[in-house]
């Protein structure tokens, strides 16, 4: 493991755009899947993190996407159990 950011992988941005939470936040209603994640990919900063917690351990993936206004703050994504992406709500 290591705590080096990754590159969102396509596949990965196209998982996000079809999260209802990211389609009305970025205003992205009216498009495709394949065409938000094109918009998501090219004006949106992110980066994925095997992430390992100081207690339980191992978590997984974690995602943390940042849009082009700094006003806003940055949003995290993990993996549910089941595998899907679902925003994270401390």
């Amino acid at each position: 493991m290591s705590n080096t950011p990754h590159a969102i992988l396509s596949q990965e941005w196209r998982e996000i755009a079809e999260l209802p939470f990211i389609v009305d936040g970025f205003g992205l209603r009216n498009l495709s899947v394949a065409e938000r994640a094109r918009e998501l990919e090219g004006s949106v900063y992110g980066v994925r993190f095997d992430f390992v917690s100081g207690g339980p351990g191992y978590v997984g993936d974690v995602y943390i996407i940042q849009g082009d206004a700094l006003g806003a703050g940055p949003i995290m994504l993990t993996r549910a159990p089941s595998g899907d992406l679902e925003v994270f709500d401390a």
